[in-house]
């Protein structure tokens, strides 16, 4: 996601781009094609609300900087009630062809294993950062690599769930259309299949870690065993909260828990399962998730996994450019500098490649304000955070600054919330456009 728009900001800049996949010569535990951009976890952008929701305003402001991602996002959307929800394998081929027909952008699929000392360079590789690059950076950085789990959910047939248990709504009936209300599929479970479902998932064969591996796990990223783990009732209010939604075939009946699946492409043939992130081995994992009603005679496309995520102390090693200290031709974008996300790696690869760009023109380009939702993320990971407890953040309106005037609490959320985008998007168009006219007549090569 960050290299493919860094590369795509870069050359719409008028720079000259050399884009370095690894991929299908070098392949990763989680991806399956050689396309870039290919979404490997999930196929959820989250809520498209720029009025109420902070990554919605993320949205908004990749949209107005003409971007990639974004652009590619809305072009296959699929019904998710108010998130953005995307058809996963044309979106990365969309994404992949454009950048090919690019004029100023070539493509070159070969494996980078160190640090180059000449160039402009944008290292956007995520969180399966390759183990001779993640050498190279811990060698030049001196400090200890930090990381954390990240898991992957299970994608199913959707001719192998049983609709005579299952229903289509969204939680609440939230859409406009009656096809964004009723986005997500529900399979209900009285309590004792939920207590019969967890008793089977604390018992499941999971994947153990290597000896001496540290990692702990990204909240927002939880596998569902974890957080059983963590109490009998956790899933029941977390993924399997029952609230927003009426059983059909059942409607005088009360589900004590309920999960839900969500379009994984736009036939409609293939559908996750909405946060149950797993470590469970395969054959365990199978013999779980069957025991979900409607779920019983299940076949899976893909079945959950997880694997390590590598991420900078980048408060400590990245200026205020995204540049290495140590190493100023050098910048860093996505996940791997510790934003948490699809949109907040791409809108991180979306400033390296203006940043970049700008440099290698001549010309002197500030990050946002910290008031908008792309240099409230910049500014967290390039010293806003405290450097010794940092850890991968989603985009959150915690890391603005309050707006002026403005009652506290949660009577005024909405009020706030709404003051925050409001006070968001005058500044990134600001921004936008004092960048934009800098850019005018400009060439170079990255």
């Amino acid at each position: 996601m960050a290299g493919s728009e860094a590369a795509w900001q870069a050359a719409q800049a008028g720079v000259d781009v050399v884009i370095h996949e690894m991929r299908p010569r070098v392949g990763t535990f989680a991806h399956q094609t050689g396309n870039l951009a290919e979404m490997v976890c999930s196929n959820s952008f989250r809520s498209d609300d720029s009025e109420q929701n902070a990554v919605g305003l993320l949205h908004w402001e990749m949209r107005a900087a003409n971007g990639l991602i974004m652009s590619a996002a809305d072009a296959h959307r699929l019904p998710a009630g108010g998130a953005l929800a995307v058809d996963r394998n044309p979106f990365s081929e969309t994404v992949t062809e454009r950048l090919k027909a690019h004029p100023r952008v070539s493509v070159s699929y070969e494996e980078i294993d160190s640090l180059p000392d000449e160039g402009q360079w944008i290292i956007a590789t995520g969180p399966l950062t390759s183990s001779a690059l993640g050498a190279a950076i811990q060698a030049e950085t001196g400090a200890e690599a930090l990381a954390f789990f990240d898991a992957i959910a299970p994608i199913v047939y959707a001719e192998s769930i049983d609709m005579s248990k299952a229903w289509m709504q969204s939680r609440y009936d939230k859409g406009e259309t009656e096809e964004e209300r009723t986005a997500y599929l529900n399979c209900p479970m009285d309590r004792e299949q939920y207590e019969a479902f967890i008793d089977a998932l604390l018992a499941a064969d999971k994947t153990e870690f290597h000896e001496g591996e540290t990692a702990g796990y990204f909240d927002g990223c939880l596998p569902i065993e974890v957080m059983a783990e963590r109490g009998r009732e956790t899933l029941r209010h977390g993924p399997m909260k029952p609230v927003g939604l009426t059983n059909p075939h059942q409607p005088e009946v009360k589900a004590h828990a309920i999960v839900q699946l969500r379009r994984d492409n736009k036939l409609g043939t293939l559908f996750n399962i909405v946060g149950f992130q797993t470590k469970m081995k395969y054959g365990a994992q199978t013999d779980v998730l069957r025991m979900i009603p409607g779920l019983e005679q299940a076949r899976f496309a893909r079945l959950g996994g997880i694997h390590r995520n590598t991420f900078l102390n980048s408060p400590t090693l990245l200026d205020t450019q995204m540049r290495l200290k140590s190493k100023p031709n050098i910048r860093f974008a996505g996940q791997i500098t510790g934003v948490e996300g699809y949109v907040e790696s791409a809108a991180m690869g979306l400033l390296a490649g203006r940043m970049a760009a700008a440099e290698i023109q001549g010309r002197a380009l500030t990050a946002p304000p910290g008031t908008t939702a792309t240099g409230a993320l910049v500014t967290h990971i390039t010293g806003g955070a405290e450097a010794r407890t940092f850890q991968p953040m989603n985009v959150n309106f915690g890391l603005f600054p309050p707006v002026e005037g403005l009652r506290g609490g949660r009577r005024g959320r909405k009020d706030r919330y709404k003051a925050y985008t409001d006070r968001a998007k005058d500044d990134w168009t600001a921004w936008l456009a004092a960048a934009e006219g800098m850019a005018e007549g400009m060439a170079g090569t990255l």
